[in-house]
């Protein structure tokens, strides 16, 4: 994404928050987790089997079968730290999980929960993951279904998966915002409490 990109992110940003007291933030993030704890346990887990086709089927003494084990044990790291970057066997619950926990986590950094009103709304989305998610402040929870924003990210998430994240991005702002103007429509002395900028993790 160039400055282009982040530029007509940020400009639906400043005309979805005219029409509403809300405050809208997007974040971008490339990577939720690293999981790097991931390849070990699997690498770990699978070396718990193979003593027991030696023990059951062969002669072999138990510390021959540990080395056979241990040995195992350094190729499947190996292997699974080379082959497993970006995550690539991780399962799809975990990634959810830990892009969940990172947008909870920029929820509160980028201030969201300090707005006026507590009407701040979070558009994050986990690249690698292919994981999008909106969170709303209390100013906001009550009022709109969960339904509704579910609605918004589905687009989003397949104008991901077509490269075309940038439209995506900004079809789901201005869906944002439209939600906004008709529950936390603008007040007489709102002022823009957070930047607009499109935040790259």
């Amino acid at each position: 994404m160039d400055a282009a990109d982040r530029e007509a992110i940020a400009e639906a940003v400043r005309r979805a928050e005219t029409g509403t007291a809300g405050e809208i933030v997007v974040v971008i993030d490339r990577a939720a987790s690293s999981y790097r704890n991931v390849p070990v346990v699997m690498a770990l887990a699978l070396a718990l089997l193979v003593p027991w086709p030696f023990i059951s089927l062969s002669a072999l003494s138990a510390q021959r079968i540990f080395m056979i084990q241990l040995f195992c044990a350094v190729v499947l790291l190996g292997a699974l730290l080379w082959r497993g970057r970006g995550g690539r066997f991780v399962p799809g619950f975990v990634k959810r999980r830990r892009a969940h926990d990172a947008a909870l986590r920029e929820f509160t950094a980028r201030g969201l929960t300090r707005t006026r009103g507590r009407t701040g709304v979070l558009l994050y989305v986990a690249l690698q993951e292919r994981y999008a998610e909106i969170l709303v402040d209390t100013g906001i929870d009550g009022l709109v279904e969960q339904k509704t924003w579910n609605d918004i990210i589905e687009p989003l998430l397949a104008a991901a998966r077509e490269d075309r994240l940038t439209v995506g991005l900004i079809a789901a702002v201005d869906a944002v915002g439209a939600v906004l103007a008709r529950h936390v429509p603008p007040v007489p002395d709102d002022v823009d409490e957070l930047s607009n900028k499109v935040i790259l993790l």
